[in-house]
């Protein structure tokens, strides 16, 4: 099992954790995630490189990108819908 702390673009509330936390546990090979939005981080723990790649590309496409990859009003756009998911799911 590998972890790893990623910095991630648009994390701004528990509604973003919510979805973000469990987006993620629906991936295989996910043994734990952790979201600290107050410093835009989430805390993995995953299988393997294959499950890495997976958790960014879905983090991506919900509007969250690693903080180092563009971050467009398209994906600020999708992480608010995420959000708002994450705050009525909750």
């Amino acid at each position: 099992m590998k972890n790893e702390t990623l910095n991630i673009a648009n994390i701004k509330c528990g509604g973003c954790a919510h979805s973000i936390t469990t987006k993620l546990t629906d991936i295989d090979g996910v043994e734990d995630v952790k979201v600290d939005f107050d410093n835009g981080t989430v805390d993995l723990s995953y299988k393997n490189l294959a499950t890495r790649s997976a958790v960014i590309d879905k983090l991506s496409a919900m509007g969250y990108p690693e903080a180092t990859a563009e971050n467009g009003l398209l994906m600020q756009a999708k992480s608010y819908a995420n959000c708002m998911v994450g705050k009525i799911t909750k």
